[in-house]
């Protein structure tokens, strides 16, 4: 029997290749875990992809939803569009204006809770020296109105911060009495207003005009109307069919020639009308004309036409005309009594949703500046407010 002893080179020969060996072995460990890990990751994201296309990537992949928005980019989510302008300043032209305000949804529930509100439309030259009534008026009342003046371009109100009517003037333009501008001037006022999507009832106001009425009252009477408050006659003579000019046919026919008082209060559905007309419009601004008064035509013939059972064919605003002349009367201090106003409140009878009643009346002109003292004196009493 021979026993072989291992020499010393033979072993640090063997030496030399199990250290050789120990490296090509661990290389090969680490592709396999590596082939391995890129299997499983492949897999993982097959798996993902399929997940996200059935399910969406908010189903698998968790995310913190973060209320940080950069400064030059707005989310864009639902609030962005039915929250009002928070500046009523904007540099949009009427075109523009016009465009946007006339925008619709085509659902008619909307997706989120919404408090009807209604628009108080100031048109005036300047002041609103009859403010403090008014302040009296809303007060209380926040969420449930808005505000807007047309102006003279070159007035600049100084309302101080905590009144009503703080940076509420619009883009205006300059107004001619009797003329288109009249009623760009009411487009105007209506198309602002419709970018706040609560706002449901607008009225025409100017700077004379008193509320009659607790603002619970009219707002109540306005809301639970199934009309809108507009005048709109066929009258005879000479100032009403007799404004009548042939040229606006066909787009409106003498049968369907209207006048009636430039003080109203239409619903949303009715603004967006006015605001997006481009038929009736440019028939009227070039064939009503003074002895033809715009303003008493355009827009009760247009909505006699596109929708008369939306009209009440009356105004809410009253006004004396007793005195005759192109103008109604003005009030100064001296006529402000109790019984003027009762006369007014209780002086008569109109048609309510079809039914008769005694509340014609939500406002009221033409009052003089002088006229502010012994208002506010009776406004408790009288208008209760």
């Amino acid at each position: 029997m021979h026993t072989r002893v291992m020499s010393w080179e033979e072993g640090k020969e063997f030496e030399t290749i199990s250290r050789t060996n120990q490296p090509k072995v661990f290389q090969l460990r680490l592709l396999q875990f590596l082939l391995l890990f890129l299997l499983v990751g492949l897999g993982v994201m097959i798996f993902s992809m399929n997940m996200i296309r059935y399910f969406g990537v908010e189903s698998v992949v968790p995310v913190a939803r973060s209320h940080f928005q950069p400064c030059f980019e707005e989310a864009n989510t639902l609030e962005t569009w039915i929250r009002p302008p928070s500046k009523l300043l904007h540099s949009m032209n009427d075109s523009e204006l016009f465009w946007r305000a006339s925008f619709v949804p085509g659902i008619k529930n909307y997706p989120f809770r919404r408090i009807p509100k209604i628009a108080f439309m100031f048109m005036t030259k300047g002041p609103l020296p009859l403010s403090p009534l008014w302040e009296r008026f809303f007060k209380g009342h926040k969420g449930l109105y808005s505000i807007y003046v047309h102006s003279l371009p070159s007035y600049d109100a100084d309302f101080p911060a905590s009144s009503v009517f703080y940076k509420r003037q619009i883009p205006s333009q300059v107004v001619e009495w009797g003329m288109m501008s009249m009623c760009d001037a009411e487009r105007r006022l209506l198309a602002n207003a419709l970018l706040d999507i609560d706002n449901e009832w607008f009225i025409l106001l100017s700077e004379s005009c008193i509320p009659l009425h607790n603002f619970s009252i009219v707002y109540r009477y306005l809301s639970r109307s199934r009309y809108s408050f507009i005048g709109a006659f066929d009258e005879d003579g000479p100032f009403g069919r007799g404004r009548y000019n042939p040229n606006l046919a066909p787009q409106v026919n003498l049968t369907e020639w209207r006048k009636g008082s430039q003080w109203f209060e239409v619903n949303r559905k009715l603004a967006i009308d006015i605001v997006g007309d481009n038929t009736f419009y440019p028939r009227f601004k070039e064939f009503c004309r003074p002895s033809c008064y715009v303003d008493e035509h355009y827009f009760q013939t247009m909505l006699t036409i596109l929708a008369p059972h939306l009209l009440a064919n009356r105004t809410t605003t009253w006004v004396d005309w007793s005195r005759g002349g192109a103008h109604p009367a003005t009030f100064g201090q001296a006529d402000i009594t109790k019984e003027f106003f009762k006369k007014i409140i209780e002086g008569g009878t109109c048609i309510y949703n079809n039914q008769p009643t005694s509340l014609c009346f939500l406002f009221a002109r033409k009052f003089a500046p002088s006229a502010l003292e012994p208002l506010l004196d009776l406004a408790s009493e009288v208008f209760g407010y």
